[in-house]
């Protein structure tokens, strides 16, 4: 807030401001760029090493920045993946004959695949200058990829138009590219959706950062079996239970329109049926 003594300090003079209706319509001003904090001098307390970024660790850099200018709010939930596992574990073996191994990741991709055709706000993305939101009519999911050089995340183009074996193809040649540093610049672009799985090395809950333009992100950590209360026979069941967190834009998306879509993520979940209606 600017008073009018901070004016007379400065020796300027007052000015009127434009009518509210005007501001309203007036194109957004881009944020200007964080600039970095003068770090101290390390030398001081012992020896340092300094190492250049990598190429992919700069992009990294410029995309987080980016990102940290989104009003973001991450809702938590949880899926039974009960039946889910024991149809992943059964229909496992088709997939290997096909030469691939079917994980909950491509499952979810699936179901994600679903739940951007029915809630496409989620897969949209917010112009600021034109003061308008760009629904688009694909949908391209990215996954994350953990690498020895950073992480890496490519694209399935038109997932909602592929098997989940076809996807578990595709997914596992382009993270095998990633790992050996071989995948192609449009391989990485034109997500919608992204997923970070990060259940194979731990933790029980995290807040993914949506990737800018992207509207939303969908964690996955670690799940495994809890006791869950049946109302139907008033005695706690072993159900194996997969925690989601979905992080997304709150300028864009509401926290209703948030719980509503990972809702439908865990119903498809717990019922498998529900992945082909």
């Amino acid at each position: 807030r600017i008073s009018e003594e901070d004016v007379r300090r400065t020796g300027g003079t007052p000015t009127v401001t434009a009518p509210a209706a005007a501001q309203a319509s007036a194109p957004a001003a881009a944020a200007p760029a964080v600039a970095a904090a003068p770090l101290p001098n390390f030398e001081k307390w012992g020896r340092v090493t300094r190492e250049d970024m990598s190429g992919i660790r700069k992009a990294t850099v410029r995309s987080m920045t980016a990102s940290t200018l989104i009003p973001m709010v991450t809702h938590f939930d949880k899926a039974d993946v009960t039946l889910m596992e024991e149809t992943r574990k059964r229909f496992g073996a088709r997939v290997e004959k096909a030469g691939g191994k079917l994980t909950m990741t491509h499952i979810l991709m699936k179901v994600v695949a679903n739940a951007l055709r029915q809630f496409p706000k989620f897969g949209a993305s917010l112009d600021l200058d034109a003061q308008q939101v760009i629904y688009k009519d694909f949908v391209n999911i990215g996954v994350a990829v953990d690498t020895p050089v950073g992480l890496l995340v490519p694209v399935i183009k038109d997932a909602d138009r592929k098997s989940i074996t076809d996807m578990v193809l595709e997914l596992s040649e382009l993270a095998g590219r990633a790992r050996d540093r071989k995948l192609k610049p449009d391989e990485m672009q034109g997500a919608t959706f992204t997923i970070s799985n990060l259940g194979g090395i731990g933790g029980h809950a995290f807040t993914p950062i949506v990737n800018s333009p992207e509207v939303a992100i969908l964690g996955v950590s670690r799940g495994g079996m809890e006791p869950v209360w049946n109302r139907e026979t008033g005695t706690f069941e072993p159900r194996n239970m997969l925690p989601l967190s979905l992080t997304y834009d709150h300028r864009l998306i509401d926290g209703a329109d948030a719980a509503r879509f990972v809702r439908f993520i865990c119903e498809s979940l717990e019922d498998p049926f529900l992945i082909s209606l």
